[in-house]
């Protein structure tokens, strides 16, 4: 756990970002304000972390998941975030799998690839062991005409 209050709070390059996005152009927020925030939404994520902890428990679960979390915003009076959050979580599932199969592919390319050049190097050892046979073969073949 944190040795000290200020580590649970959210980095101030974040807070001071997501502030400037929610804000209209041209509207300026006070130090003692932006501070003010972070401390209020690190507040909020140990809150919800702690509700979402509550449902894994009753689960008899030490893992958190996405359900947990929903359902903690539910008990904790946000339900109007929950779709919102539940249309995010299923965007961030669809990039998920589509990054997997982007990956599966590519690895599925570069092991056809690696079996064509592996089967090329084997024809190519095939045809100089061929040749070397040939060679010897026809050594062979003058040694018994010379004697």
């Amino acid at each position: 756990m944190a040795e000290r209050p200020e580590d649970l709070n959210l980095p101030n390059a974040v807070t001071t970002r997501i502030i400037k996005e929610a804000l209209p152009d041209g509207v300026n927020i006070s130090k003692e304000a932006r501070s003010a925030i972070s401390r209020a939404a690190s507040v909020f994520v140990l809150y919800a972390t702690s509700c979402a902890n509550n449902f894994a428990m009753k689960g008899k679960r030490k893992t958190l998941n996405a359900s947990d979390v929903l359902s903690a915003m539910e008990e904790m009076e946000f339900q109007r975030f929950v779709t919102p959050l539940k249309e995010a979580l299923e965007a961030y599932r669809r990039e998920q799998k589509g990054k997997k199969e982007a990956s599966e592919q590519k690895k599925k390319d570069r092991d056809k690839k690696t079996d064509s050049e592996e089967q090329d190097k084997s024809r190519n050892e095939d045809n100089d062991e061929d040749e070397e046979r040939l060679e010897e073969e026809e050594q062979n073949e003058e040694e018994e005409v010379d004697n």
